[in-house]
């Protein structure tokens, strides 16, 4: 670190010369894992623009729509530039999707019918999913269980490996299964995102006993993070939201569905009715920030993971417990960070807070948040208000107080917003 820097961050934040001493042990141990990150990067820069000139993108398909917006050629050609990056035969990309959740509840209840069963293989599912199933809680507000939809659920193996067997064993005995739930991300638990591999491996199993069953990925955090997506190698239906990975901290809302053109097709409908679908919907004078967006993914999505791999380091040499660990394989963009102590976790998510370009001012502290069962703490000082491609970290007010930081719009940012993070922990910053 250059002396500049080191005064810089001792005079406005008071980061102390430890904290300093940790981060040059960070810097040193984590470089030679960037060179296939580098590498990874420019295979999807490469797609994402052969994709964009395939579909003869023009200025003209920046569209400003209004009304019911007929014929917004931006829109759709937009789906169709994903439909080629995700390798598959259609896609729904909207800023009507209101986030991840939305996106991913789209293409649940499109696909799912009444008598139909559910089966989430990676146990249970990212927490505002609750609602839409109707895990926890009152289900009575139109979610599936009320729909008359059925759930069961296969919890991963102790090494957070899929359970082959019992998800074979289920499917074999219950011929009401019509959908399979693939979460890639950790979520809020404590384990590694499922590999490209492991999801091929789900895939196969499934397709192997009844090939008619929809195997649908949760793919929030985890685009552009490998040279494949889950629909390469046999995924029928992936969603996930535009303020994370895919929109390169460009689009300002909005979610994205893809794979085979019925699955997708039966998602639009509950995007908006049956009978208009995708057909409808103007787009705001959006499109060009959600190409432009599209375009800088696959750079910012690896600049948040070199931020996640930094944060595994230094916290780890700082005496903590992180999943990942910094030199392991990563499918996703978060990184999660044990504390086993309240007020620490608090304070790393108010450090965040503090290193943003947005609301550095402002302190955050654990709320009731909608869709979630516990109080959440939120740092998230951001240009797009919830963006976590943008360097953040929440975590659920239970133990044992885990926090998740993902984001980092550049590696740089996102070293110097753990750094301060850290510090406040370690030196007791106020």
């Amino acid at each position: 670190m250059i002396q500049q820097m080191k005064e810089e961050l001792a005079l406005k934040y008071g980061i102390s010369s430890n904290i300093i001493e940790l981060y040059n042990q960070a810097i040193e141990d984590i470089k030679d894992k960037f060179e296939a990150l580098d590498e990874i990067r420019e295979f999807n820069q490469l797609k994402v623009l052969n994709a964009m000139q395939e579909e003869r993108i023009s200025e003209c398909h920046f569209t400003n729509s209004s009304g019911y917006g007929y014929g917004d050629m931006g829109r759709d050609s937009l789906d169709k530039v994903y439909a080629r990056i995700f390798n598959c035969e259609a896609a729904l990309v909207r800023p009507h999707f209101v986030n991840g959740t939305h996106a991913l509840g789209a293409a649940l209840f499109g696909n799912l019918r009444p008598g139909d069963t559910m089966i989430s293989v990676c146990g249970k599912p990212y927490d505002t999913l609750h609602s839409v199933i109707g895990i926890d809680g009152d289900e009575r507000i139109g979610s599936l269980k009320e729909f008359g939809v059925l759930y069961k659920q296969i919890e991963l193996k102790e090494d957070g490996k899929p359970d082959i067997q019992a998800i074979k064993k289920m499917i074999a005995g219950d011929t009401t299964i019509k959908l399979v739930h693939i979460q890639r991300s950790t979520g809020y638990g404590w384990r590694r995102a499922l590999s490209i591999n492991d999801i091929k491996e789900i895939v196969d199993c499934v397709k192997s006993i009844r090939n008619n069953i929809i195997c649908f990925v949760d793919n929030c955090y985890g685009e552009f993070i490998d040279i494949l997506e889950p629909t390469d190698i046999g995924a029928d239906l992936v969603a996930g939201s535009l303020i994370k990975n895919i929109g390169g901290g460009i689009a300002p809302t909005g979610g994205y569905i893809a794979g085979t053109k019925e699955c997708v097709e039966q998602s639009s409908y509950r995007l908006t009715v049956p009978g208009i679908g995708g057909e409808c919907g103007s787009t705001f004078g959006v499109m060009r920030s959600m190409y432009q967006g599209l375009f800088f993914a696959p750079h910012v999505a690896i600049e948040a993971l070199k931020g996640a791999i930094f944060c595994a380091r230094i916290m780890e040499l700082a005496g903590f417990e992180v999943l990942p660990r910094f030199d392991e394989d990563r499918s996703d963009i978060i990184q999660a960070i044990k504390f086993n102590d309240k007020e620490k976790l608090i304070k790393f998510c108010q450090g965040i807070q503090l290193g943003s370009p947005i609301d550095s001012f402002v302190s955050c502290e654990p709320w009731n948040m909608p869709g979630y069962a516990d109080q959440v703490i939120m740092a998230a000082g951001a240009f797009v208000q919830g963006s976590s491609i943008e360097l953040s970290a929440d975590a659920p007010i239970r133990e044992p107080y885990i926090a998740y930081l993902q984001g980092g719009l550049t590696f740089d940012h996102a070293k110097i917003g753990v750094l301060i993070a850290l510090n406040k922990i370690l030196n007791n910053n106020q």
